[in-house]
């Protein structure tokens, strides 16, 4: 019987590892509308976002099975992917098929019941992710803007589940820009990672530069600065002294801080995993979101 149960363990184990929890972070966008509206502290909307975010997590974990199934060759010359249970021969391939068809299939329901439209968002935003890792991943510049659109709909499939009623859409434009910037930090993260063997791992990173990606950050990193600014003092939800103003330095810092770790320190890690590795890059984030709950609900 130990001998059944171990191996057992062992498969359960590779297939949460690669299911990726440590990427389910990028979800918590999906909290933006209850947060943003002021119903953090509503029992209802707040369980309600809880269980969407839990189908997103799940959603986007049947998406990396997907994908790390397409890329298991690829992975395997990959000096940080080689790792990952598929590539290493941890988890049989014929398991991580089953969990990629069934988790979509058995979450259907749940999703539709908790809200109609927030299922026909989740699983737009699975066929998005769907599309990236069939076609789209190969498409330049397409590739970052299809990253850049799963945030967005994680961000509108929170809205029905709260039903908003002061969420402003300047939102959507903040959030779009920091997931391009993050999109372009990605490309080129992976460039100086993997050198010259970059393009034999992903053959579109062949139509990206270093120089190009750097330019294309400066440029979303601009835009950021000044949607978001534009946001803080003109969006009707916010308090009318425009105290949401004081959360701008904390966006600027974060923003300069990521370029400071890339540029200066030769930091190589993807922009999500870079937030929990570097303490004050993590301060920063916490500190904006803290500060901007006690203006929106203090004041």
């Amino acid at each position: 019987m130990k001998a059944l149960v171990w191996p057992r363990s062992r498969t359960l184990i590779a297939l949460v590892r690669s299911m990726r929890p440590r990427q389910w972070i990028k979800n918590v966008f999906i909290f933006a509308p209850l947060v943003f509206d002021e119903k953090l502290l509503r029992p209802e909307p707040f369980g309600r976002t809880v269980v969407g975010f839990m189908i997103l997590c799940l959603l986007s974990s049947a998406v990396y099975l997907f994908n790390d199934l397409q890329d298991l060759e690829k992975d395997r010359q990959h000096p940080r992917k080689r790792n990952r249970p598929l590539a290493a021969g941890e988890l049989d391939p014929r398991v991580a098929w089953g969990a990629t068809l069934l988790i979509p299939l058995g979450l259907a329901y749940p999703a539709f019941a908790l809200d109609p439209l927030f299922a026909l968002l989740a699983y737009v935003y699975w066929g998005l992710n769907l599309a990236y890792s069939l076609w789209l991943k190969h498409q330049v510049l397409l590739d970052v803007l299809a990253l850049a659109s799963g945030y967005v709909l994680r961000v509108a499939a929170g809205v029905p589940l709260v039903q908003v009623e002061r969420f402003s859409p300047w939102l959507y434009l903040c959030t779009l820009l920091l997931a391009l910037f993050i999109g372009f930090a990605k490309r080129r993260q992976e460039i100086v990672l993997l050198g010259e063997n970059a393009r034999n791992h992903r053959a579109i990173l062949e139509e990206y530069t270093v120089r190009f990606l750097d330019e294309m950050m400066g440029v979303v990193m601009a835009a950021i600065i000044v949607a978001y600014s534009l946001y803080t003092f003109s969006a009707p939800n916010l308090p009318s002294n425009h105290a949401m103003m004081l959360t701008i330095p904390f966006v600027m810092y974060g923003i300069f801080r990521y370029l400071y770790l890339i540029h200066v320190r030769g930091e190589t890690a993807p922009p999500d995993e870079l937030v929990l590795k570097d303490i004050p890059l993590l301060l920063t984030v916490i500190l904006w979101g803290l500060t901007a709950i006690l203006i929106l609900y203090l004041m």
